[in-house]
């Protein structure tokens, strides 16, 4: 019997070890088969200082643009000035043929001297009572007519040198030598600009327009156009113009036509870079102080809502959906889900999933953010 009983405690030692071994293979199974952390650089979340810029379509004027016409009919005989050419007002331009102008005012000189002696002959007969003041009167009306016809002929003789109204530039000549010219003519000799200052139009959308007037401060249109910033001009080569300019004047009114609100800019143009009918963009800045932002590159986005992978504790990534103001230059401007201070994988958020255990590492937040060019004041 006590043989018996040490068999049996015998066999129950071995399916005892047998199931101790059994759990440690089980457990480290276990150990073997749980994600193992992986190494992920991680930024500290700070706040910034960003400019916004809004660009619009423009197109450039001088500040005077004055159409140079014709005022009488005749061919075009001299040209006195080149496109570009900058001129005083005054000076003169174009000649137009006036010989037959000429002809026409020596016989209207000759119609003025006949009625002038007529009067002085009748003059004597009047003061003798040879004849009645009445004729006398005639006569001098008679004068009087044939002096306006004279001057009128003579003014369209002066109307055939045609001067500059302004100072300014010199835009295209559209007429040359031997082109008939009249004052109907739709396209004019030429157009003198003022170019010192220069105009640039742009237009907004209602939508852009009302978003813009309601942010910008003051307390009516006046206050409000005052207290806007100084916009950039990028022109047609893409490089950024080198003076700011200022918005002067909003037209206030929706046309009907295109939706738009037109708005005007000054910019000052010493070196005569800009000139009449140029085009570029306009930047207006808006800026953002002192807001919670992250990199575009460390934030994903599913259904509908943007997440960033935050770090919780010490290793681990928890996916934390953010909800933003704008975006600027591949910076994302946060208005809720994270915090000035909190850390969050700054890349590779494509290979995570939500509560995953990380190694992280941290990098300076301008190691992320200036290799996506974004732009800070």
């Amino acid at each position: 019997m006590k043989k018996l009983f040490n068999y049996i405690a015998i066999i129950l030692g071995v399916l005892l070890l047998s199931s101790c071994g059994d759990n440690k293979g089980g457990q480290n199974a276990q150990a073997a088969n749980a994600p193992q952390a992986k190494p992920y650089p991680v930024i500290e979340v700070p706040t910034k200082t960003v400019t916004a810029y809004t660009s619009y379509p423009v197109s450039i004027e001088g500040i005077v643009n004055s159409e140079v016409r014709a005022k009488v009919s005749g061919y075009v005989t001299d040209v006195l000035v080149d496109a570009g050419e900058k001129v005083k007002k005054g000076q003169l331009l174009f000649k137009l043929e006036t010989e037959s102008l000429s002809g026409d005012a020596e016989a209207a000189q000759a119609n003025v001297n006949a009625a002038r002696v007529e009067v002085e002959k009748l003059k004597p007969l009047v003061e003798k009572d040879i004849i009645s003041e009445v004729q006398l009167e005639t006569a001098k009306a008679q004068l009087s007519q044939a002096e306006a016809n004279y001057n009128s002929i003579a003014a369209s003789i002066g109307y055939a040198n045609i001067k500059s109204p302004v100072d300014g530039y010199v835009g295209n000549i559209n007429f040359r030598n031997g082109a008939l010219v009249s004052p109907g003519d739709p396209t004019p000799l030429t157009t003198v600009s003022q170019t010192d200052e220069v105009y640039a139009f742009f237009s907004m959308n209602e939508k852009d327009y009302i978003n813009f007037i309601q942010e910008a401060s003051g307390e009516n249109m006046e206050e409000k156009i005052t207290n806007m910033p100084a916009v950039s001009l990028v022109l047609a080569n893409g490089n950024e113009y080198s003076e700011k300019g200022k918005i002067q004047t909003i037209s206030g009114q929706v046309d009907s036509s295109t939706g738009t609100v037109t708005f005007r800019a000054k910019f000052p143009n010493p070196n005569q870079i800009l000139s009449n009918g140029n085009s570029g963009k306009i930047r207006i800045p808006k800026t953002y102080n002192d807001v919670i932002v992250v990199p575009e590159i460390s934030s994903f986005e599913q259904q509908g809502r943007t997440y960033v992978y935050k770090v919780q504790g010490d290793s681990m990534a928890v996916s934390t959906p953010i909800t933003e103001t704008s975006r600027v230059n591949n910076l994302i401007i946060v208005n809720s889900g994270v915090e000035k201070g909190d850390k969050i994988v700054a890349e590779g958020v494509a290979q995570l999933r939500n509560n995953t255990p990380i190694k992280p590492q941290e990098i300076p937040f301008d190691s992320i953010a200036n290799s996506i060019n974004t732009v800070f004041k």
